[in-house]
């Protein structure tokens, strides 16, 4: 039960951990620094969760602007180590980055949950495909299938994909790129 209630710190952890490491790794460039961030802001609203307004807006919220601040801390950090190699990039801070930072995630959260939600010959498929830019010719080699089978797999993933896909984040980028 998420309406406006709190979730449980597992399940808060388990809903905002991914989409949260893939936002951090687009900011630092680096995978376990990007979980050490995650981590260090679920510690935050753990220690702050009382002046948290109790509602899943508030705390995703929360969480992203953690974030967000903690890479940008470390860039700053960073910026004066890598001064003179050149390295900071500052326009990944700008806010219109970090928005398409954020709806990246969250579209890339929403199509992997559709995805493991497929049936099992159609996902494997779709994964080969989409994710792992195999031929039609590779994948049908691969599972020993026909090549149609393929196709039909993939334009069944395809129409699952848009059958489900929330239509909240496709208004987010939609707003996103009509700026």
């Amino acid at each position: 039960m998420e309406d406006n209630y709190t979730l449980l710190p597992e399940a808060l952890f388990k809903k905002y951990y991914p989409r949260l490491c893939h936002f951090a790794w687009q900011l630092v460039h680096d995978r376990d620094l990007a979980e050490d961030i995650v981590q260090d802001a679920f510690m935050a609203y753990l220690k702050n969760h009382d002046a948290i307004v109790e509602d899943d807006i508030a705390i995703k919220n929360f969480l992203y602007s953690s974030v967000r601040n903690a890479c940008f801390n470390l860039s700053r950090h960073e910026r004066v180590v890598q001064r003179f190699l050149g390295y900071y990039r500052p326009e990944d801070f700008e806010e219109s980055h970090v928005m398409a930072k954020i709806i990246r995630s969250e579209v890339m959260d929403e199509i992997h949950r559709i995805i493991q939600a497929m049936p099992d010959a159609c996902r494997q498929v779709f994964r080969l495909g989409y994710l792992e830019g195999l031929s039609n010719f590779k994948i049908a080699e691969k599972l020993n299938i026909s090549i149609n089978t393929v196709k039909t797999q993939k334009q069944r993933g395809i129409k699952i994909i848009k059958s489900k896909f929330n239509p909240e984040l496709l208004g987010l980028i939609l707003l996103f790129f009509d700026k």
